[in-house]
């Protein structure tokens, strides 16, 4: 990593509260690097070489099978991924590709395993981001269980827009097929599902959504009713 780099990532949530010796540690091992757009960053089954921290862009997290994949989650600036397989020294459940120009902190799987040992707060740091990850998934099921698609997608736009500000104007990140991949739909459902949407109070112009009537839209969704906390 270039000396310049050394401040701006030293900020990042993962990192900032460490030790500076045991940091440095870490920084002169690491390697920060731009990928362009829908490049395999690794594959399911692959042993981790690396912790991934994304500092700008976008990426998805997948899983294959038989020839079919489903979109597992979209990573979004500032994070880690995937953590647990780091931690735990086990291989990738999922595979990571670029969806956008993204720029990937990369630090050795195993000095980080190393140093989660001498450095406190690393290790607490790990602990919340692992914590943060199993909300997540948890969200993420409960939704898959008990709503239908329509109703998974309302939820989510409310989702997006609690972490957009709140505003009411939604913009979406991906394209509308890694969306429905996300959700469990076809393409086709999820216009289905846009045009349910269109009469419980949103309206969609390409990627940009609007939320006209968010009481509508919370009684038709059922929004979580544990809000996530930004903080």
């Amino acid at each position: 990593m270039r000396v310049a780099e050394k401040p701006e990532i030293a900020k990042l949530p993962l990192f900032r509260e460490m030790q500076d010796e045991q940091r440095e540690r870490i920084f002169s091992s690491s390697f920060l690097q731009v990928f362009p757009p829908q490049l395999t960053l690794f594959e399911l089954g692959q042993h981790p070489d690396f912790l991934h921290v994304l500092v700008d862009g976008l990426v998805e997290l997948y899983a294959t099978s038989a020839g079919r994949d489903t979109t597992i989650g979209i990573v979004e600036a500032v994070t880690s991924f995937i953590l647990a397989a780091v931690v735990t020294d086990q291989p990738y459940l999922m595979s990571a590709r670029t969806i956008a120009s993204s720029r990937i902190l990369l630090v050795p799987a195993a000095l980080v395993r190393e140093v989660v040992k001498d450095d406190c707060a690393l290790m607490q740091a790990t602990m919340r981001e692992l914590a943060q990850a199993y909300r997540d998934m948890v969200r993420a099921l409960t939704d898959m269980k008990l709503r239908q698609s329509a109703e998974r997608l309302g939820n989510l736009i409310l989702q997006q827009d609690h972490r957009q500000g709140g505003t009411g104007k939604v913009r979406l990140k991906t394209e509308k097929r890694l969306l429905a991949s996300l959700l469990g739909m076809t393409p086709e459902n999820l216009s289905r599902a846009f045009g349910v949407l269109g009469s419980r109070g949103i309206s969609v112009n390409g990627p940009q959504i609007t939320i006209s009537d968010r009481a509508a839209l919370e009684a038709f969704v059922r929004p979580d009713p544990v809000r996530e906390n930004l903080a």
